[in-house]
């Protein structure tokens, strides 16, 4: 076993997913792991991500995926989605799953602006890492749903890129799978469990901040310019509550734009990673991606 994968299966073990009933720790052994690349750098500190590289027989310019860990924005670790990001590799989608800076380290927007600046680190590697640059996704749950959303509506706006590295790439993404996410921090917010977390991560409360919730809020955001996009949601999740994804829906449909909502009955915050549903989430998964990358 390789140093890196050697590496990857010892994070793979400490994320709170794989102990859940049923998990496999299985990773595909033609799919090439590197760990810990740096992509950018957030206040002066080095960002990194765990990369998953589809085996040599993909040969043209690759589409890629990145895969944004839960946490609410305090916490988690990128192993969050190790298994999704390797077994889109096989079928030919590079995988980088990419830490980010936490709210105990700094405030909205610098997640934003490390997410953005890993979209850009993706492009700028497109030699190196055999990516189409103009196939990109995001992919991310809970908190991770949310900056992944963001990178599906706020491409034009200048004050979100941040200075986190290779500002002549864009940011931009051409699908989105946002999962049980936070899609409107002006509602969100209040009435949750997730409610102080939320408020650390912006700074302040809403009453303090507005203009900073909004901004912070991609249903705010949907456009003509938002890519196609999935988003999953269980009706019994208190932690995010459904209507997050289903307003986000909604926007989108309204504008005739394609957002699929998968909504699971009777199934709380956080099930596509457990059995007995991830397989099938990863289903709906794959095929999205799969179909909007021409697969």
């Amino acid at each position: 076993m390789s140093d890196d994968r050697a590496r990857m299966m010892t994070v793979l073990g400490s994320e709170w997913a794989s102990r859940r009933e049923g998990v496999r720790m299985d990773i595909p052994e033609d799919v090439v792991v590197r760990m810990n690349v740096p992509y950018g750098t957030g206040d002066g500190v080095e960002l990194t991500a765990d990369l998953f590289l589809p085996p040599d027989e993909f040969s043209s310019p690759r589409p890629a995926v990145l895969y944004i860990h839960g946490g609410g924005w305090q916490g988690g670790t990128p192993a969050q989605f190790y298994r999704q990001a390797a077994r889109l590799a096989l079928k030919g989608v590079v995988g980088a799953c990419c830490r980010y800076r936490f709210s105990g380290e700094a405030k909205f927007p610098a997640a934003v602006y490390d997410v953005k600046a890993a979209v850009r680190w993706l492009r700028a590697s497109a030699d190196e890492l055999n990516i189409d640059a103009d196939r990109v996704g995001a992919l991310g749950g809970s908190a991770g749903g949310h900056l992944a959303a963001m990178l599906a509506t706020t491409a034009d706006i200048a004050e979100l890129e941040g200075d986190g590295g290779h500002a002549d790439q864009r940011s931009d993404v051409q699908l989105c799978v946002p999962l049980n996410p936070v899609t409107d921090m002006t509602r969100f917010v209040e009435g949750t469990n997730l409610h102080p977390a939320a408020v650390k991560f912006m700074g302040g409360a809403p009453d303090e901040l507005p203009d900073a919730y909004r901004l912070a809020s991609p249903l705010l955001h949907v456009d003509d310019g938002t890519p196609p996009c999935l988003l999953v949601h269980g009706t019994a999740d208190v932690t995010v509550p459904h209507e997050q994804s289903t307003l986000f829906a909604d926007a989108m449909h309204e504008l005739g734009l394609r957002a699929d909502l998968v909504l699971v009955a009777d199934v709380p915050h956080g099930f596509f990673n457990g059995d007995p549903h991830y397989e099938s989430i990863y289903r709906e998964v794959e095929r999205f991606v799969l179909d909007m990358f021409g697969l």
